[in-house]
């Protein structure tokens, strides 16, 4: 199973159509039947469509994707993720230490192109697709 990042999903929806290495996979990743998918990247992935057609088109092929339940403990598993990395000196955002939390919580790998997630998993047991 695999958490696909909102870069991923926004990369793989571009009007430009390019089929770059990262959109092969999650096409890969979709055949597979092996993507898990959480509200924040649904809503991330969703916000900034101005074309109300093209948010619904897109909306309407997210919801292939049932998202995952996250529960209290995730979120504080977040939390504590948070706490540490910046500790360290490493900063990210509330999204990225979530999809991290639900990764570690799920045993599940993470597709993205955010680099932050290179510097994260120096002090978290990710595994990065």
């Amino acid at each position: 199973m695999v958490i696909v990042d909102s870069n991923v999903w926004s990369e793989a929806f571009r009007k430009n159509g390019d089929v770059t290495e990262s959109v092969l996979q999650l096409r890969s990743l979709i055949e597979q039947g092996v993507v898990v998918m959480i509200g924040p990247i649904r809503q991330e992935v969703l916000s900034g469509i101005k074309e109300s057609k093209r948010f619904e088109m897109i909306k309407k092929a997210l919801r292939a994707f049932p998202s995952q339940k996250i529960d209290e403990q995730i979120f504080e598993v977040a939390a504590s993720f948070f706490n540490l990395c910046r500790s360290k000196g490493i900063q990210g955002s509330h999204t990225d230490f979530l999809i991290a939390a639900c990764a570690v919580e799920w045993d599940v790998k993470i597709l993205t192109k955010d680099k932050d997630f290179d510097q994260y998993s120096e002090w978290l047991p990710l595994e990065l697709y």
